[in-house]
């Protein structure tokens, strides 16, 4: 399996986007966050990126392109196309298997709407056998605090999803759902998580505010 995760280490923006912001919509220099993705894509070759918008369309590519597709999962069944996904709070979940992989990302709203569920499919529509899930890092089940209204909503679909902040307020635990959901699908996972809000090495949006964007990024 050919993956990584980026943190906010080793590129040229400067600060709060310092310094590897892979974002263009952060309001980060074009420049810059065109040069850090170069730096990048000089250990996986192109890389495709997304416009994510908390949904959950699946895009297939089968070339890289310009501008980035609207989508919340993208799979490819062609060897040597590298996709990403940029967080700096939700889960990058890299879903890879013989025959295709996906970079996929899932959000509150991507747990709600089974945006992994969705890439799932379309994979295994391509011919994709054993699937393996790898969870990168992203905001835990201590520090998301949310309303009661939204826990409720979630945790009534979503029952490990329960958290509480150290306070004891309401918390989301999403991470600890989406690999429920992702046995549900037969599906074995690999936790490498670790604390965006937590971690100084991560952008992380619920801590900072205005910060970049870090990526999980495969290849098939």
């Amino acid at each position: 399996m050919n993956y990584r995760f980026t943190n906010r280490t080793g590129g040229v923006s400067t600060g709060a986007f310092a310094s590897l912001n892979l974002g263009l919509h952060v309001g980060d220099v074009l420049e810059d966050v065109m040069r850090n993705r170069a730096l990048v894509s000089e250990s996986t070759g192109d890389i495709q990126f997304m416009n994510q918008v908390h949904g959950n369309r699946v895009t297939i590519i089968e070339n890289i392109t310009e501008p980035d597709p609207t989508a919340d999962a993208l799979v490819t069944g062609i060897k040597g196309i590298t996709l990403a996904v940029q967080v700096a709070d939700c889960i990058p979940l890299l879903l890879s298997s013989q025959e295709a992989v996906a970079a996929v990302h899932v959000g509150r709203k991507g747990l709600m709407n089974e945006v992994a569920v969705a890439a799932l499919d379309v994979m295994r529509q391509m011919g994709a056998g054993d699937i393996t899930a790898v969870i990168g890092p992203s905001i835990c089940g201590t520090c998301y605090e949310v309303s009661e209204e939204m826990y409720q909503e979630v945790v009534a679909t979503h029952p490990l999803a329960q958290g509480r902040t150290q306070k004891g307020t309401f918390a989301l635990n999403l991470s600890q759902a989406l690999i429920a959901q992702l046995a549900a699908e037969s599906v074995a996972v690999i936790n490498e998580s670790v604390c965006t809000v937590e971690s100084q090495v991560h952008f992380s949006y619920r801590r900072d505010g205005v910060t970049g964007r870090q990526a999980g990024i495969i290849t098939l």
